[in-house]
C-alpha cells in the first residue's frame, strides 16, 4: 500500500512541477494534443536539405516555383547514420514563387514571393488515427501564406499522396534528391 500511495505522491509532484507533459508534446512542440500541425517559426535555422525548381508551363520558360526543405540537424544525422528518420522529425518545405527575366548573365528565375509552407511529421506508431491528416506514417499539412495557422489539408490520402506516390518505397520522401542525408 505504501509503494501505491508513494507513487501516486511522485505523480502528482511531477504533474505540479510540469516535468510529465502531453503525449503530443512529448513528440513534436509543432503538434497538439488533437494532431494539430503548425509551422516551426525557426525552420530557416535547421538543416537544409535541398530545394526543387518547378518548371513553368509558360512559353518563356523560367521557373513556376522553388521549394526550399528543411529539417532538425539531429534528423539529418539520425538518417544519415540509420536511413530512417525517427519519431517526431519535421519535413519543412517553404514554397516560394518566381520571377524570370533576362539578365546579362542569361535567362534567370529566382525566388520571389512566399506562397507557402508544406510540413510533414514523423509518426511510426499512428498516434493520431482519427485525425484525416495522419497516416502512412506521417503527419501532413499544407498552409498557404495568407492563412499560415490553420492547414489548407483536409485529408493526406486524397491531398497528399498523389504527389508523395513515387517516394512510397522511400518512406514517402524524396530523399535521393537531398545529398545532405548521405553520407
Amino acid at each position: 500500500m505504501r509503494t501505491i500511495k508513494a507513487a501516486g505522491l511522485l505523480l502528482i509532484l511531477s504533474l505540479l512541477s510540469g516535468t510529465i507533459a502531453g503525449a503530443a508534446d512529448e513528440f513534436s512542440p509543432y503538434v497538439s494534443d488533437d494532431g494539430t500541425i503548425s509551422v516551426p517559426s525557426d525552420f530557416r535555422q535547421w538543416a537544409y536539405l535541398g530545394t526543387w525548381a518547378v518548371d513553368s508551363d509558360e512559353e518563356n520558360g523560367g521557373v513556376a516555383g522553388f521549394h526550399n526543405v528543411y529539417t532538425q540537424p539531429e534528423s539529418a544525422a539520425a538518417y544519415r547514420e540509420t536511413g530512417q528518420f525517427p519519431d517526431g522529425t519535421v519535413l519543412v518545405k517553404e514554397l516560394f514563387g518566381s520571377t524570370t527575366e533576362d539578365m546579362t548573365t542569361g535567362r534567370v528565375s529566382r525566388v520571389a514571393e512566399t506562397q507557402g509552407w508544406f510540413v510533414m511529421v514523423k509518426d511510426s506508431q499512428g498516434r493520431f488515427p482519427d485525425n484525416p491528416l495522419w497516416g502512412d506514417g506521417w503527419g501532413w499539412a499544407l498552409f498557404n501564406a495568407d492563412d499560415p495557422n490553420n492547414t489548407a489539408t483536409k485529408d493526406y490520402a486524397a491531398d497528399c499522396l498523389g504527389c508523395h506516390e513515387p517516394a512510397k518505397a522511400t518512406d514517402w520522401v524524396y530523399v535521393q534528391d537531398y545529398p545532405v542525408l548521405t553520407n
